[in-house]
C-alpha cells in the first residue's frame, strides 16, 4: 500500500477536477466541488490549505470514492 504523499488543497482540487468534479464556489479558505452521479449529487468541500492533514486527505478520498493507488495515478 502506498504511502499517503503531502498535497496542497489547490493540488487535490485539481486531482478532483481531473475525476470529473466541478468546481461550484469558494466560500472562505474552502472550495465546494461537485458531481452529479447516477445514485445522486456527490459534494466535497476541499479546505484550500498550503498542506492537507492526513485526516482530512482521507476523508476526502472516502468521499471521492478514491482509493490511495487512484491519488497516485492523478498526480
Amino acid at each position: 500500500m502506498p504511502k499517503l504523499p503531502i498535497l496542497s488543497g489547490q493540488q487535490m482540487l485539481k486531482v478532483l477536477q481531473k475525476k470529473g468534479f466541478t468546481h461550484v464556489r469558494t466560500k472562505g479558505s474552502h472550495a465546494i466541488l461537485l458531481k452529479e452521479t447516477e445514485w445522486g449529487k456527490i459534494t466535497i468541500p476541499v479546505p484550500l490549505h498550503s498542506e492537507l492533514a492526513k485526516g482530512t486527505l482521507l476523508s476526502i478520498l472516502k468521499q471521492a470514492g478514491m482509493t490511495k493507488e487512484e491519488l497516485e495515478e492523478y498526480i
